[in-house]
């Protein structure tokens, strides 16, 4: 038997082994994760379209992502905002040490392991960002989409940030992506939602979870694959690794039950839905200050992260018109884009002197470390996010609206259907010609029902009449 080749001096295996374990972990959370929250979140004729669309940003992005986004992201310096774009496939390339050249990092593990656990960031966002586009987007242009946004906006704000840009010299925390990823999301989601248009009256009116219990399933799977998300970005199995774990979850509890208890004081009673919004304001607003606050800071950034987007989502939300003109399926603006900034802002405040020390941050803290200049740049990097993602979400779609001339949003005919008109496929079949819809209930009072597929054609408008689509129950 052949002896194996000698470890080189720079792999630290335990480092290595957490850093796929991580990346592992976060890539559950889209895959399937996502996929299982968002086709629970929806109505049943929606459920397949939902998670494909999570399913296919998933393989678009790792294509793209090795192919030239990666070096783009974290390679060497082109502009002060993107590095030089290129192949990671060279013959050994991804076995050498793994380093961010332009920010002067090195970790002990290989570098196909930064190459696959930077990606499963980039995948999930372009994900988030799909939950404010469910229910109308065009497929076709989705396609499109996610990789010109990967290429044009997430890149950008990856190198900016996290790779060895301007925002990175300047010491703007972002410890795990509240700015890179959530952020980015929740700003390019309703920037999207407004281009392509609402759903229809009825399904905006309507859009009942037909699945509350995948929906809570997809959840705990997010909430879970979060330890991952934030203990790997120290780039080691170290005791900040440790200490990001442990906030994450303890702001996310003490968020959680903070929305919880004002849904019960405004609404009269405690929605899972809620629940589930409120977990992930605050596994987002602790994201950018996970592993350089003290447990202390993460409670303070759990109430805040409970009621904040709160009030964003059920008051502001519900009466500012424009906010109420963009249809924003799942309220992405509100649990990422305004959790994120929170986060991103609160941790200009909190970030102990310690906590950075430990993450190798170019930061000597936040305010309560006496460097309220902190807050400043935390602010300075939420506007250039924010404008970022305005101005190239809104080109992109432009640009596959009348450069490619793919439209935006389904058809009439298609948002009528849903799954059937749009991918010939039903979220739940049963033997030969049978289709079962399973329509939204209130309390149990209505009765699901099951259709023989010959017999639900003849139902079908005669604008769609044909084609193998059935109507919703």
């Amino acid at each position: 038997m052949a002896e194996s080749p000698t470890a080189p001096d720079w792999l630290d295996k335990g480092d290595n082994a957490w850093q796929l374990t991580a990346g592992s972990l976060v890539a559950l959370q889209s895959v399937p994760g996502l996929m299982i929250l968002y086709a629970g979140m929806v109505p049943t004729k929606w459920a397949v379209n939902s998670a494909f669309m999570a399913f296919y940003a998933f393989a678009s992005v790792l294509i793209c992502w090795v192919i030239y986004a990666y070096k783009a992201a974290f390679g060497k310096k082109m502009l002060p905002f993107v590095g030089v774009p290129g192949p990671v496939v060279e013959m050994d390339w991804e076995l050498r040490q793994a380093t961010l050249p332009s920010a002067n990092i090195a970790a002990n593990f290989p570098l196909s392991t930064m190459v696959y656990f930077q990606f499963v960031f980039a995948a999930i966002t372009v994900i988030l960002m799909a939950g404010a586009f469910l229910g109308r987007m065009n497929f076709r242009a989705w396609m499109v989409f996610v990789p010109l946004w990967l290429t044009l906006s997430y890149t950008v704000g990856a190198f900016s940030v996290w790779g060895g840009g301007f925002l990175f010299w300047h010491g703007v925390i972002d410890y795990s992506g509240g700015y890179v990823i959530h952020l980015s999301s929740g700003t390019a989601g309703f920037v999207g939602a407004y281009w392509i248009g609402p759903r229809l009256k009825t399904d905006r009116e309507r859009f009942i979870p037909h699945s509350t219990l995948l929906m809570l399933t997809g959840a705990g799977i997010l909430w879970i694959g979060w330890n991952g998300f934030n203990g790997g970005d120290p780039y080691a199995a170290s005791p900040d690794a440790g200490a990001a774990v442990l906030n994450t979850n303890v702001c996310t509890a003490m968020s959680l039950l903070v929305w919880t208890g004002l849904d019960i004081i405004f609404f009269g009673k405690p929605s899972t839905i809620g629940a589930v919004q409120g977990m992930i304001t605050g596994l987002v607003a602790i994201t950018p200050a996970a592993g350089v606050v003290a447990g202390w800071g993460a409670i303070i950034i759990g109430v805040c992260s409970g009621s904040v987007p709160w009030v964003s989502m059920n008051i502001i939300g519900k009466r500012v018109k424009f906010m109420e003109k963009v249809d924003d399926t799942l309220g992405v603006f509100h649990t990422h884009a305004v959790a994120g900034a929170l986060g991103g802002f609160l941790v200009g405040i909190f970030a102990t002197a310690k906590g950075c020390i430990a993450f190798a941050a170019i930061s000597p803290g936040g305010a309560i470390a006496g460097n309220g200049k902190q807050i400043g740049w935390q602010i300075a990097g939420a506007c250039f996010i924010i404008g970022w993602n305005v101005f190239w979400t809104s080109a992109i779609m432009l640009f596959i609206k009348y450069v490619l001339r793919i439209p935006l949003r389904m058809t009439e005919e298609e948002l009528l259907v849903g799954d059937d008109a749009i991918h010939g496929e039903s979220a739940y079949t049963f033997g030969d010609g049978v289709v079962v819809h399973l329509p939204p209930t209130l309390h149990g009072k209505e009765v699901q029902k099951s259709y023989d597929l010959e017999a639900a054609r003849s139902s079908v408008s005669p604008a769609v009449a044909g084609r193998k689509e059935v109507k919703d129950a």
